[in-house]
């Protein structure tokens, strides 16, 4: 595995938070390798989650894959995790082996085309603890990601590429909102890793 220096964005302006990006975590080759293992193997839903009172189809497929306690909430839908397979331990040591931190849990979302996006949310649930470390592997095609603080409507437009890591951590998720948006232009699938840890007493 190849590391690439990591390029740093600290917000300053109206809060502390941490996002750390690494443009090239995996060679293209072996990005490649990992989403097409990721596309075949994982057991992928369209789940539906609850917003303004409502049960809404989420647009992308989703799967939940973690240590045996690690049940996670979020939008009033309850995930229970699958056990871990080879290829996520696999990435999994690798992000805690680069941020020296541990994670029990990973939230996998497949993007199928350029209709497929998640909208303006933050990472804030209380079983992710106060100041939640999250790591986001990206494999595929190149998507937009964004972010929104919370007050001052400051904006941060990122490219993810396939292979990167991006990681958010400190008082990011009190402050900031983050969205991966649709395109007007055809894209490919995309598969986004976000390791977490889960904290159930």
């Amino acid at each position: 595995m190849k590391l690439s220096n990591m390029l740093s964005f600290p917000i300053e302006s109206y809060c502390e938070g941490d996002l750390l990006y690494w443009p090239g975590f995996y060679l293209q080759q072996q990005a490649n390798e990992f989403y097409n293992t990721c596309v075949e193997q994982l057991e992928w839903r369209q789940e539906q989650i609850k917003m303004f009172g409502k049960l809404v189809t989420i647009p992308r497929l989703q799967a939940w894959y973690g240590d045996e306690y690690a049940e996670y909430k979020y939008s009033g839908l309850p995930l229970t995790p699958l056990p871990w397979n080879k290829t996520l331990l696999t990435i999994k040591e690798h992000c805690q082996q680069q941020l020296q931190t541990r994670f029990n849990s990973v939230l996998a979302n497949y993007y199928r085309d350029n209709n497929d996006s998640m909208g303006w949310h933050s990472d804030n649930e209380k079983q992710l603890g106060f100041q939640p470390t999250i790591a986001s592997v990206s494999f595929g095609q190149e998507r937009k990601f964004c972010l929104k603080h919370k007050y001052s409507s400051e904006k941060i437009n990122l490219t993810l590429q396939s292979g990167s890591l991006l990681v958010m951590q400190g008082d990011l998720q009190q402050n900031w909102q983050h969205a991966l948006p649709k395109s007007a232009k055809p894209l490919q699938g995309r598969v986004n890793l976000t390791f977490r840890h889960i904290i159930n007493n």
